[in-house]
């Protein structure tokens, strides 16, 4: 397959929302000479390579440095602003050709600590949560689907094709601090993924999700990543995977990540 001049090769192209943070910049860091990545960002960037900014060795600021053979393809977008999802579609399908893995995992998150019935600042809240953390990824599954993924069966099996939603422990647990909207919105995600899951596998399209524990603060930032990369290369979908407690292998994200023990979130 080509677009814009360029063949599909070995590597996966993943696109990553919220790639400006600590998991997105986690999977940038660790994964850049792996995938191609379109990191999608709003403010902060990932620390790697891009078409902006690369690595010089500042005692000898011509060499050409092998940390810069590969590439991530930045794009600065408020997911939430009108037409901004198209274009970062359009963008990365014109750059790739295709997109193998999304990966949503930007979100809003405020708490609400004075509960919500406490003036209005929860009721006015509402819709930044669930557009952001719903309806965003929502929307981005719908385009990639309608512009490369739905006439392309047999690709998207070859290719292992999927979606992995970033949710959170709080979208299937009660937790204090207000966080009434956050959770809702990742248990809409969570049950919005599973039907996406039933509707992509006609055109061989996996979706799932994971639901990390806070993070750094009790489960590590590189077991999530590990299990972003367990659900990318398994053949799993339709699942929510709940991650949290230590990384039992101790080890550091790798290409060859050891098997982890995500625990399914029933329906």
């Amino acid at each position: 397959m080509a677009n814009g001049g360029r063949v599909l090769g070995d590597r996966k192209v993943a696109l990553i929302t919220g790639a400006g943070g600590l998991l997105g910049n986690a999977f940038c860091q660790a994964l850049y000479t792996e995938y191609d990545i379109v990191a999608v960002h709003r403010g902060r960037t990932p620390g790697v390579p891009t078409q902006y900014e690369w690595f010089i060795d500042p005692f000898d600021p011509e060499a050409e440095l092998p940390e810069n053979n590969s590439q991530v393809y930045l794009l600065r977008s408020d997911l939430n602003e009108p037409g901004e999802v198209e274009r970062v579609v359009d963008l990365a399908l014109a750059r790739f050709g295709t997109v193998d893995l999304l990966i949503n995992n930007a979100a809003h998150m405020a708490f609400h600590g004075q509960g919500l019935v406490d003036g209005d600042n929860a009721l006015d809240d509402f819709d930044n949560h669930f557009h952001t953390n719903v309806a965003v990824p929502l929307r981005l599954a719908t385009r990639l689907a309608q512009r490369c993924w739905m006439h392309d069966r047999e690709t998207n099996l070859a290719r292992n094709r999927n979606i992995v939603n970033v949710s959170s422990m709080s979208g299937s647990e009660i937790y204090e601090g207000g966080q009434a909207l956050y959770s809702a919105s990742k248990a809409a995600l969570n049950h919005l993924s599973r039907h996406l899951a039933v509707e992509f596998k006609e055109f061989g399209v996996r979706v799932n999700t994971i639901a990390p524990g806070a993070f750094p603060a009790s489960v590590p930032v590189e077991k999530v990543l590990l299990s972003i990369l367990e659900v990318d290369r398994g053949r799993m979908t339709g699942g929510v995977y709940a991650i949290a407690g230590p990384l039992e292998t101790g080890e550091q994200a790798t290409s060859t990540p050891a098997p982890l023990a995500t625990t399914p979130i029933p329906n």
